[in-house]
């Protein structure tokens, strides 16, 4: 007669399977926001802002009103404007103005198209970077769409505009800037969402 071994119920460990999951999910989302607040603070990997600008949601650099400086009208400073979106993120951006020559210290206003190409709405953060990073804290953002979360309806294209100084204090080695912006997704990670249905 053989005897039966009894039955083990798997539905603890797999819930806790499913939390560590979301937690290294939730983790790797919030690396993000964390790198930009280091990045904002050191300029480290051409991140703009830093200084008294302070911080805002996801560590991105706040509007402020300052003073503007004197232009410096002998040199020409030529800016290079580029977009991407991050994988998993069905959205299009693309400069109006791909380029443009500016004096140092002088006030710039140019504009990104912006696009939900999904069938739903999304919400996404824009994260910009100069190159090279030796420029980065000379490039001031005066208004930026990066300073807040945006909401796109399904198909909805909007333009987003960026007003900007390159302060006279650049090297004047550095003849050319590029500034690129870098989408992101905010939406919940599918499996953060699993984790609570399995509470």
């Amino acid at each position: 007669m053989s005897e039966t071994v009894p039955r083990r119920d798997h539905a603890p460990l797999i819930r806790r399977l499913l939390l560590l999951v979301a937690a290294a999910s939730v983790f790797g989302f919030g690396l993000v926001p964390l790198y930009n607040v280091l990045c904002e603070a050191t300029g480290f990997n051409g991140k703009t802002g830093g200084g008294k600008e302070g911080f805002g949601i996801g560590g991105l650099a706040a509007a402020i009103a300052a003073p503007a400086p004197a232009i410096d009208r002998s040199r020409l400073v030529t800016v290079d404007f580029t977009g991407t979106v991050m994988p998993g993120l069905p959205w299009q951006i693309r400069p109006l103005t791909p380029s443009l020559d500016t004096h140092p210290g002088d006030m710039q206003q140019v504009r990104f198209l912006v696009s939900n190409t999904s069938d739903r709405t999304i919400v996404g953060q824009a994260v910009p970077s100069v190159t090279p990073g030796q420029a980065a804290k000379h490039f001031q953002k005066i208004e930026c769409f990066c300073f807040t979360q945006q909401t796109l309806a399904p198909g909805e294209a909007r333009e987003m505009p960026l007003v900007f100084i390159v302060k006279p204090g650049l090297d004047p080695d550095i003849r050319n800037i590029t500034l690129s912006y870098s989408f992101y997704s905010l939406e919940t990670p599918p499996l953060a969402m699993a984790s609570r249905e399995v509470r």
